[in-house]
């Protein structure tokens, strides 16, 4: 218990996640955070029509693949109340990686909402992508300035597999293939998504921050 701040610390975890990787790493990030003895409140960014995973075709892969390359939003429904006009010490913004850029709901929500959610607060970007994430960083920062934000230095999570067959893994898995039936594709991509060790990185992340918190608050 010594290592919990005197004042606990409100943290909202806002975040969107289509196959569940990026909800993954959130939760135990707020495992780690609570752990710590911070107040934390997730909520979840839901695009207004639901976009099923996986995807029902590769057609239909390379079509969202090719509107997310121009940053085509995706309508979201509304934030829950205590996520626009609660008080925090920090916001946690993640989601994954689209086409090199944030995903749909996530610059929808930057369009309609980061300037009330975000306006005069820290805010810790998270971005779980296949392994580009430099243009998403690169695009993500300068939004979050924007509406008045203080971006601090972006959590990477990569998905921990070697090019090629990463992006092949990927790219089948989201258009709804079976790659552990595709004899070449199986022996080079073990799974999808995030190892358990990057899961609890997550965790331990959050428990760290929280103490680096209590020692020299961010702000907000």
């Amino acid at each position: 218990m010594a290592d919990r701040p005197a004042t606990a610390p409100r943290i909202l975890l806002l975040f969107f996640s289509l196959s569940g990787q990026t909800r993954r790493l959130i939760r135990a990030m707020a495992d780690g955070m609570r752990a710590a003895g911070a107040d934390v409140v997730e909520a979840r960014l839901r695009p207004e029509r639901p976009i099923p995973f996986p995807l029902p075709s590769l057609r239909r892969t390379f079509w969202m693949m090719l509107r997310t390359f121009f940053r085509a939003r995706t309508p979201i429904r509304p934030l829950a109340p205590e996520a626009r006009s609660g008080r925090f010490d920090l916001v946690v913004l993640a989601g994954p990686t689209w086409s090199f850029n944030p995903s749909g709901p996530v610059l929808a929500f930057l369009d309609r909402d980061g300037a009330a959610v975000l306006g005069g607060r820290t805010v810790l970007p998270v971005i779980s992508c296949r392994g580009y994430w430099r243009a998403h960083w690169w695009g993500l920062y300068g939004r979050i300035r924007r509406c008045g934000g203080r971006p601090l230095a972006p959590w990477v999570y990569t998905h921990p597999v070697a090019e090629p067959w990463r992006t092949l893994g990927v790219l089948l898995t989201i258009a709804g293939w079976n790659v552990k039936r595709v004899g070449f594709l199986a022996r080079r991509y073990a799974h999808y998504g995030h190892s358990e060790d990057q899961v609890r990185d997550a965790a331990e992340k959050g428990r760290r921050f929280v103490r680096w918190m209590a020692d020299r608050p961010p702000g907000g």
